[in-house]
């Protein structure tokens, strides 16, 4: 069983990380491998995702004005976000299973009951992850493409759910830092692109937490409902934390993000990758 100082520490570099574009899946994972725990294990998978709640709750506090102004002022902008949202997490939804059935039967096949939460605690991995979605907001932050003035339309949503589905097989790619990312390079204004970014992972989070929960239900080193409502009860200290957390973080990116220092985000995680693997090949 975790402690609650593991949990307290997990939950603050998840609520920071999160909602910094520098992926907090690579971060808790890496804090766990450090602690001695399993990230695959469904016990592990299911805190990192109720951490993930608490940051999203922080997600709808801090934007919610925001929404509020550009989403919901009108019954035709509603429609048109509602179905900017809809497409976007569709193709995140389909690049998500297509990547999840390749990566199980072709690259996994080997292994008895494969599932792509065993690629979790996989540092190497993570680490090329990182290094990639690090390279692309660097690309993102210093290229030039004069006045950002460009809406959000069905073919720039698709593009940002396609990458954004890349994130969920592979921990380390940023989930926000490839999407704020695509954004920039496609000529979205930086509020709009980091508005829409952050409502696509108020949509996305109830899926993987409810995955993960049926997960964790099935997990057949759960012996008794004590053990899991005691894990439970961890789980919703840990998300209250993050949400703390997740404001801080998100005032942040904000301030970072519209002085222009982007590409420094990307310049942390090729350095955090570069961490990783020697971790991985020296310590762990």
């Amino acid at each position: 069983m975790l402690s609650y100082l593991q949990i307290f520490l997990l939950a603050i570099i998840q609520g920071l990380c999160e909602l910094l574009p520098v992926s907090s899946s690579a971060h808790v994972i890496v804090a766990e491998r450090i602690m001695g725990l399993n990230p695959s294990a469904p016990a592990m998978t299911l805190l990192l995702v109720m951490l993930h709640t608490g940051t999203m709750f922080a997600v709808i506090l801090y934007f919610w004005k925001e929404w509020q102004f550009h989403y919901f002022s009108s019954f035709k902008k509603f429609r048109q976000i509602l179905t900017q949202v809809f497409v976007a997490t569709l193709c995140t939804g389909v690049l998500g299973l297509l990547l999840k059935i390749v990566i199980e039967k072709i690259f996994m096949r080997h292994l008895p009951h494969a599932e792509i939460e065993h690629l979790f605690s996989n540092l190497p991995l993570i680490s090329f992850a990182l290094a990639t979605v690090g390279s692309v907001m660097i690309y993102a932050g210093t290229r030039k493409k004069g006045n950002a003035s460009q809406e959000l339309n069905i073919k720039s949503s698709c593009w940002i759910g396609i990458i954004q589905g890349i994130s969920l097989p592979f921990r380390g790619f940023s989930r926000s830092g490839s999407t704020i990312s695509m954004g920039l390079i496609l000529g979205i204004s930086k509020k709009k692109i980091e508005a829409f970014s952050f409502a696509l992972a108020v949509v996305l989070t109830p899926l993987v937490i409810a995955k993960e929960l049926h997960r964790f239900l099935h997990d057949a080193t759960i012996t008794s409902s004590s053990q899991t409502f005691h894990l439970l009860v961890q789980c919703g200290a840990g998300m209250v934390l993050s949400f703390l957390a997740g404001l801080i973080a998100l005032k942040w990116l904000s301030h970072w993000l519209e002085e222009g220092r982007w590409k420094f985000f990307g310049f942390y995680c090729l350095v955090a990758a570069g961490g990783i693997l020697v971790l991985n090949y020296f310590f762990l």
